[in-house]
């Protein structure tokens, strides 16, 4: 896992590195600036290509300034502009301005400038320490690079955002590509920062391994390693008996086919047994479509009503097309007070929850809740930003002992101790009908697998979001439909384990 350390801790990581490693400050600008400027030629290899470089008067201009050098030895095409905003110039950047001798000052009242044609913008103007929005003619400037449609490459943040909390009012880069330094920022992960960070990669700079090791931190980012870490052997001798009898409960008249998908997903991602319990109105739509399962029948023609099973199964799963009827709440009210298994609750289900908060203190411990952004409001209130947002899903996760999964971009796993995880993996492409009943199939499949839940709930959405991506792949993000994804999680595995 990748740690989301905060700008404090990141800055405690270039100190530590600079008296353990150790390194002059100015030589690790070197190293960290050097390992900008190979990514950028390594995507703009044509010597043809010109750069517009922008620097602050602090440390990011000093980046700034050795990436201009680094570019020019290089023999590419490069302006350099420093923001004189202030006199107090940091000493590494006044060190890198002698090395570089060639360029231009920009101040309050003498900003013009001219962009090359077709250049790309380097922003190395503020990073990640700003503490307050940006005003005056730095605001200026950024507007206009904002409005010229160059492309723009922001070194360690955008200028103008704040990395660990929600920006305050003033101009911010819309950078097309962030080269985040040794981490990514927590407001990479936040919706209200797209047209901020559009993409970003992770420069690593060689910070210091035992302070990497040593920090603490509650927000992480999942690698494939990750999930290739957490996937169980599938023994040479093992019966379908190993591989954990799930149960799905689904469907309503109308919406068997949310029945069909997650129950499809749960026996792709490798569970050994299924069974769904549908309303009369899905036996034949699901014995024609999954063959592979079995059914239970629902006394009730159109609806979930009542418990038709003992229970004993290693994990249940429900909400996918459940309707929110009386019957179907008092059902699910009776199934969560009678049932100790793990549980993966979503859609409907989520939604009679959200109707009936008491019954949250009901919930065996553990359970994995799959809101999208709509549901969990219903859930929890509105918030005033994504930050906010945020916190109220690890308070959540805390509250009732639950792993929260938020789906969306960068989905979101809270976890029942504070800790909440950002899944790299999906696309556009999954935000359409069916996809999130996909993910509760493969999630209850993993946790009657034997996967603990925060393994279920870590791999089911990396691998899910993979899926989504080879789907992608295919079928273009325009075209794909939730069927695609199912069709694509053998794939997934496969890229895992490879």
């Amino acid at each position: 896992m990748i740690k989301i350390l905060s700008v404090d801790q990141i800055r405690e990581a270039d100190q530590f590195t600079i008296q353990n490693e150790p390194i002059s400050s100015v030589d690790l600008m070197e190293r960290a600036a050097n390992r900008a400027a190979e990514w950028i030629i390594a995507h703009f290899p044509e010597k043809e290509s010109s750069f517009d470089i922008f620097c602050g008067i602090g440390n990011n201009g000093g980046d700034g300034a050795v990436i201009s050098r680094l570019l020019k030895e290089a023999g590419y095409k490069v302006n350099t502009y420093v923001l004189e905003i202030s006199s107090k110039f940091s000493t590494d950047l006044k060190i890198n301005l002698e090395r570089l001798s060639d360029y231009q000052t920009l101040s309050d009242g003498k900003a013009d400038f001219e962009l090359q044609e077709n250049s790309v913008v380097i922003d190395a103007i503020f990073g990640s320490g700003l503490s307050r929005g940006v005003e005056g003619f730095s605001a200026d400037i950024i507007d206009k690079l904002n409005d010229s449609g160059h492309l723009i490459i922001s070194i360690d943040i955008p200028s103008g955002l704040f990395a660990d909390k929600s920006s305050a009012k003033g101009s911010i880069i819309k950078a097309t590509h962030c080269l985040s330094f040794q981490f990514p920022k927590l407001a990479f992960f936040m919706p209200q920062n797209l047209a901020y960070v559009r993409d970003w990669s992770i420069i690593d700079i060689g910070l210091h391994l035992d302070y990497i090791l040593s920090a603490k931190t509650t927000h992480y980012y999942l690698t494939k390693e990750d999930a290739r870490s957490m996937l169980k052997e599938r023994k040479t001798f093992s019966h379908k008996g190993d591989h954990g009898r799930a149960v799905l409960i689904a469907g309503s008249k109308g919406k068997m086919g949310a029945a069909v998908l997650a129950s499809k997903a749960c026996m792709r991602t490798g569970a050994g047994l299924l069974t769904v319990q549908v309303p009369a109105c899905g036996y034949e739509i699901m014995q024609t479509s999954v063959p592979e399962a079995m059914v239970e029948v629902d006394e009730a023609e159109d609806v979930i009503s009542e418990i038709k099973m003992d229970l004993k199964y290693d994990a249940i799963g429900i909400g996918p097309g459940l309707g929110m009827s009386d019957e179907t709440q008092n059902f699910f009210k009776q199934l969560i007070q009678l049932s100790s298994s793990p549980m993966l609750i979503d859609a409907d289900a989520l939604n009679i929850i959200s109707e009936n908060k008491t019954w949250l203190s009901f919930l065996p411990i553990g359970c994995i809740i799959t809101p999208h952004l709509g549901e969990f409001k219903r859930l929890v209130g509105y918030w005033s930003d994504d930050f906010e947002r945020l916190e109220l899903q690890k308070d959540f996760a805390l509250k009732y002992g639950q792993y929260v999964v938020l789906k969306g971009k960068f989905t979101s796993i809270a976890c029942p101790d504070g800790r909440i995880y950002f899944n790299p993996t999906g696309n556009a492409g999954m935000a359409t009908a069916g996809s999130g009943d996909v993910l509760s199939g493969m999630i209850t499949s993993l946790l009657a697998q034997g996967y603990a839940s925060e393994q279920a709930a870590l791999l089911g959405v990396y691998l899910h979001g993979l899926a989504g991506d080879i789907a992608a792949d295919l079928y273009g993000e325009r075209s794909m439909i939730a069927g695609d994804i199912v069709e694509a999680i053998s794939q997934a595995y496969f890229e895992i384990e490879s």
